[in-house]
């Protein structure tokens, strides 16, 4: 009795053996006729004890499914792209723990040549502003090729775009776990004939300048692109409402990056957006004196000290600010409007005046600094016209303060200047 057991059961697994041949061969047949849909259906009868048979025939089943989903991703399919990768893999996988090769190098070809047809296919969901669809294809192109994973990089640049900010933090995440470096060495040499530095593969550099008609070759290795991706990860939290976790990911990229002047600055707009404004003034100043010649910090130092009423020293940041960039027209307009403020102050003060003979001294002193507060101001803009012509922004302030220290002639010919 026992033994009739055994020998239903051997010819039980024979007949799934054959079923099996058959699914595959009827599979076969179809792929040869580039028939995406027969492969499938065929491989259908057999799917659900593919895992359990002989490893030669999970090889081939996969295989055949990987290109069937091939045929119908070429075909315009992008999701069989998918598909078709993980049956791929997977027999691959069976192949390494079998110890057999049939596949394998075959496959690892297919990934090259659809790595490239879906990257392509990415870029220009990238032109058509598709930028979802083209992270999740750069994304599928990073799993199919994991060395190349500059392809992880520009999937999270497409999320942002498209303001996938879940989508990007995900990847930028991947990115700083696989201590992402992004660095390129480019290769350049001068053309003699124009005088331009051009870049070029490095063998074409080599054999140009070798040529004659190129000179003065360089190899330079662009930055490293982590702080970037660090940065992005902060400014993702800050988007997402998660200030804490941007916090942390600020001091993590700044201990590697000390003197980097982005994320000092980006650091500090997230205490000034938490009201730690003294923090953000300090780190403001910490970035002048790594990068003394960006008028935009300046301009910021003086924006939050006259929002502190340190009046003085805002002035000293925009007169730096206009300093290196006579055409800041913000700079010129806070400068003036800090002297502005301190005359609209004084003329709070003389409103609350008596009559007494004391207080109307006091009352004319304090009208002739008011007025000498709007003479600073309208000066400041007059500066400011010198190097930017005609600016409406400008002379409407301008008019605005002749006009209320009664200069009718300066108020007529400022006028006159925003009618033309």
């Amino acid at each position: 009795m026992k033994n009739t057991f055994l020998l239903l059961i051997a010819v039980g697994i024979t007949t799934v053996s054959f079923a099996q041949k058959d699914e595959i061969k009827a599979a076969t047949k179809a792929l040869k006729s580039n028939d995406a849909p027969a492969v499938l259906s065929a491989l259908e009868g057999a799917a659900a004890i593919i895992d359990t048979a002989e490893d030669k025939y999970v090889g081939q089943y996969y295989f055949l499914q990987g290109e069937a989903y091939g045929i119908q991703a070429k075909a315009g399919d992008f999701t069989a792209y998918d598909k078709a990768v993980t049956a791929y893999k997977k027999v691959v996988a069976n192949e390494l723990a079998s110890g057999k090769s049939k596949y394998t190098t075959d496959i690892n070809q297919k990934f090259v040549a659809m790595t490239s047809d879906i990257v392509n296919a990415a870029v220009q969901d990238n032109n058509d502003e598709k930028y979802k669809a083209a992270a999740e294809k750069l994304f599928l192109g990073y799993t199919m090729s994991p060395q190349d994973t500059v392809y992880l990089y520009y999937a999270a640049s497409s999320a942002v775009n498209g303001n996938e900010y879940e989508l990007s933090l995900k990847y930028y995440n991947m990115l700083k776990d696989l201590d992402f470096d992004g660095s390129e060495m480019k290769y350049s040499a001068v053309n003699k004939e124009t005088g331009e530095r051009e870049e070029m593969q490095e063998v074409q550099r080599n054999l140009m300048v070798k040529s004659g008609a190129y000179e003065d070759s360089k190899d330079e290795r662009t930055p490293s692109r982590n702080n970037e991706v660090i940065k992005n990860i902060a400014l993702i939290y800050t988007q997402l409402g998660e200030d804490i976790k941007a916090m942390e990911a600020y001091k993590e990229a700044r201990l590697k990056n000390p003197k980097d002047v982005s994320l000092i600055l980006n650091q500090a707009n997230l205490y000034f957006k938490q009201g730690d404004k003294d923090t953000f003034k300090s780190l403001m100043n910490e970035a002048t004196e790594i990068d003394p010649t960006d008028p935009d910090l300046f301009y910021n130092i003086g924006v939050i000290n006259m929002e502190q009423g340190n009046s003085e020293e805002a002035r000293a940041a925009y007169l730096k600010a206009v300093e290196l960039s006579p055409t800041y027209i913000n700079a010129y307009l806070n400068l003036s409007t800090s002297f502005v403020n301190e005359g609209n102050n004084l003329i709070d003060v003389m409103n609350k005046l008596g009559n007494s003979k004391k207080d109307i001294a006091r009352y004319d002193v304090l009208k002739a600094q008011k007025q000498n507060f709007f003479k600073q101001a309208a000066a400041t803009l007059e500066s400011g016209l010198i190097a930017n012509d005609s600016n409406l922004d400008l002379l409407g302030q301008l008019k605005n303060i002749y006009g209320a220290i009664g200069d009718n002639e300066n108020y007529l010919r400022v006028k006159k200047l925003l009618e033309e």
